[in-house]
């Protein structure tokens, strides 16, 4: 039986559950966190929020294993569901690399005086999937990491 295969990660955060949620939607906040490579700088963030919303980010970064060559990478998706502030889901595809899309469910649950993020990223029933976990799993950490810093620039 084949199954799909689930990265999860969560991480606390010192602000309200409404500003977390906000910072997905915010494309200003957004291109400081939201698939943009350690190196890398985000040279298009646009976020169409609204079920059906699209979005499209391109990460201009360095190609590993080759420093002297650049890549823009384009992430895009479509929002599933939006229910502020508790939680976003979408729909996520690379183009230049994969031909079919994932699906991200991000939950914001209040605790005390912040909230705790928890995202699951279904990466499908792909071959290669058990492959992609560990990169997709330090990539989301990752990205949740500069998000708290992107939050403290507010």
């Amino acid at each position: 039986m084949v199954t799909s295969t689930i990265v999860r990660v969560q991480r606390a955060f010192a602000c309200t559950a409404d500003s977390l949620y906000d910072a997905w939607l915010d494309p200003d906040i957004a291109r400081h966190f939201l698939f943009r490579a350690p190196a890398g700088q985000v040279i298009r963030c646009e976020i169409e929020p609204g079920v059906n919303g699209t979005f499209t980010i391109v990460d201009h970064r360095r190609l590993e294993g080759a420093p002297d060559t650049t890549l823009d990478v384009e992430h895009c998706g479509r929002f599933l569901q939006l229910d502020r502030p508790r939680r976003i889901a979408f729909s996520f595809s690379l183009p230049q690399f994969q031909s079919h899309e994932t699906t991200v469910i991000i939950d914001i649950e209040p605790q005390g005086d912040g909230c705790e993020l928890t995202l699951r990223h279904d990466l499908g029933l792909a071959e290669d999937a058990r492959e992609m976990l560990e990169r997709t799993e330090e990539g989301w950490s990752r990205m949740l990491a500069n998000l708290e810093l992107a939050l403290r620039r507010e």
